[in-house]
Parts: C-alpha cells; sequence; structure tokens
C-alpha cells in the first residue's frame, strides 16, 4: 500500500481523511501492525484509486521500498 500510495504523491494523512479513518491506522496497516477489514481495503483501494487486488499484491523480491515523503504539513 505504501508504494502505491508514494508513486500517487498521497500523505497518509490525505489516504486516512479519504478512506475515513485514522492517520496513525494508516501507518499500522503499512508498518504491518495492523489487519485491515475486506471494507476498510476497499475504501483505501478507492482513495488510491486502484483495485482492491493490488492492495493484496505481494511485491516482487527485487522491488525496492520507495523512499518516504517529507515529513510534516505544506505550507500554504
Amino acid at each position: 500500500m505504501r508504494r502505491l500510495r508514494v508513486e500517487r504523491g498521497i500523505t497518509q494523512e490525505s489516504l486516512a481523511v479519504d478512506a475515513g479513518v485514522d492517520r496513525t491506522y494508516v501507518s499500522g496497516i503499512e508498518r504491518r501492525e495492523f489487519n485491515p477489514t475486506v471494507d476498510l481495503l476497499d475504501r483505501l483501494a478507492t482513495a488510491l484509486a486502484v483495485d482492491i487486488l493490488d492492495l493484496l499484491a505481494v511485491p516482487a523480491s527485487d522491488e525496492a521500498e520507495p523512499s518516504p515523503l517529507p515529513a510534516g504539513r505544506k505550507r500554504r
């Protein structure tokens, strides 16, 4: 999920708002600390504009982890 989120330039906070969950829950899912429900996976997939199967796909072993996005909120 993190790879898809970073590729689209979406922050954890934005994804959380769009999916209707807390940002710390998105972080926990990405760190494999929480197991989301099918309903939440559907909402996350919708927020990321991907098919739910893309969230369930096992990444290739040679696929590098994406670099983290800059921390903090964007200045207005």
